[in-house]
């Protein structure tokens, strides 16, 4: 466990998790912290928790024993998200103090009850409702829900000005001692940003919507710190990641960054040919160029991709009159991301007959991505000459739409 003061009378209590599958799902090359806050006034409040794995919950006791508060003696247990990877320990933590007040939504209160049948001790909070800790310390709370889950909360400590903005703000990443923005260096921070924005691009993308609802209500409090469930803490320039999540929301809808991505899969090399023809005409120009295999590359890697770029180009064959199945599931999660208003063009090989066009146009037009698509380039077996120049016209035709978009 890593115990850090955040302010006075806050310390962060964080483990750091690694080796496994966020949400059993996304890649953590460099691991995701789990972040819990401990709040003291005249009583004293835990602020989010942790998953029940690798005996967290004892580390858990042993820190809090580091800085001088026992179990017994926290009044309130404030669950921001009832999601597991902040409340797996919960049952436990709340049996071993029964007399322990839970703080939560109503829809958190229901999911406790679906999860662990608890009941017991739950005081529902609506949004603007506060408690007083004492000694000033006063902690208001504001519901922004489906960030990423619907109960999902923020709590506002109005002495320090810290936001404890649970999903909202956060990052993967493991962090240390130094996991604040003012010890970092700028290419440490440029790193957090950088998985930041992965983090949002596999977890809350699909709730762009309400994370600009969550924005909107948040500019609205004098936020001095926040402190997020997962990542570091800004607390030199919160403004600098409310600036960051407010332009990943922005991606939703476009423009993004003037940059393009390239998916592609090839069977037996054809349509590979086309992507290295594609490649090399970037060469020259001032455009950046995400490319991801759809066999070798993490979804999580490419959905950050495609998150960030106003252009994409999907390259693969027909397969079986259909579009290639690991492109279709890609694209599947892609749209499933609501990652919509992409400038966009198709190449792709067959053998004896078409069909992954009609296909990605089904993809596309169910889940009403709207995506502007040049024509495609999709040829028999090789791409011939002819073939490969309308490639290099169609790319630079993109590049310049995609540039007069991003201005």
């Amino acid at each position: 466990m890593n115990i850090t003061t955040v302010a006075d009378g806050i310390t962060r209590i964080t483990a750091n998790v690694e080796n496994i599958l966020f949400e059993g799902f996304w890649e953590l090359p460099d691991g995701v912290s789990l972040n819990s806050y401990v709040v003291k006034g005249e009583k004293t409040a835990i602020i989010d928790g942790m998953i029940n794995i690798n005996d967290i919950e004892k580390a858990f006791i042993n820190a809090l024993d580091k800085v001088n508060i026992k179990l017994e003696d926290v009044d309130y247990l404030i669950v921001n998200h009832m999601e597991p990877d902040h409340s797996g320990w919960f049952e436990s933590m709340a049996r071993l103090n029964p007399d322990v007040t839970i703080l939560c939504s109503q829809k958190s209160a229901d999911l406790l009850d679906a999860f662990f049948g608890w009941t017991e001790n739950v005081s529902v909070v609506s949004d603007g409702d506060s408690v007083d800790l004492g000694a000033g310390r006063v902690l208001t709370f504001h519901e922004i829900p489906n960030v990423h889950w619907p109960d999902t909360m923020a709590t506002f400590d109005t002495l320090s000005g810290t936001l404890f903005s649970c999903d909202a703000f956060g990052s993967y990443g493991k962090v240390s001692d130094k996991g604040y923005d003012d010890l970092l260096s700028e290419d440490e921070l440029a790193h957090y940003e950088s998985e930041a924005e992965r983090y949002y691009a596999n977890i809350i993308a699909a709730f762009s919507l309400f994370m600009n609802k969550a924005l909107d209500k948040i500019a609205k409090l004098p936020v001095k710190i926040i402190a997020p469930g997962h990542g570091i803490v800004w607390r030199k320039d919160p403004a600098r990641v409310i600036s960051d999540y407010t332009r990943y929301a922005s991606y939703q809808k476009g423009p993004c960054m003037p940059e393009v991505t390239l998916l592609w899969g090839s069977m037996y090399g054809m349509t590979k040919k086309g992507v290295d023809h594609i490649i090399d005409a970037f060469c020259d120009t001032e455009c950046n160029l995400h490319v991801h295999n759809v066999i070798d590359d993490s979804i999580s890697k490419i959905l950050a991709s495609v998150w960030r770029s106003t252009g994409v180009i999907l390259a693969m064959p027909t397969y079986e009159y259909k579009m290639f199945p690991p492109m279709a599931s890609v694209l599947e999660e892609v749209c499933r991301k609501k990652a919509q208003n992409r400038i966009a063009f198709r190449i792709g090989s067959y053998g004896w007959s078409g069909g992954a066009n009609s296909d990605l146009e089904e993809i596309m037009q169910r889940n009403r991505a709207n995506w502007e698509f040049l024509p495609p380039v999709e040829y028999n077996g090789s791409p011939s000459e002819e073939e490969l120049a309308l490639m290099t016209a169609r790319t630079q035709e993109l590049i310049k739409r995609v540039k007069e978009a991003a201005e």
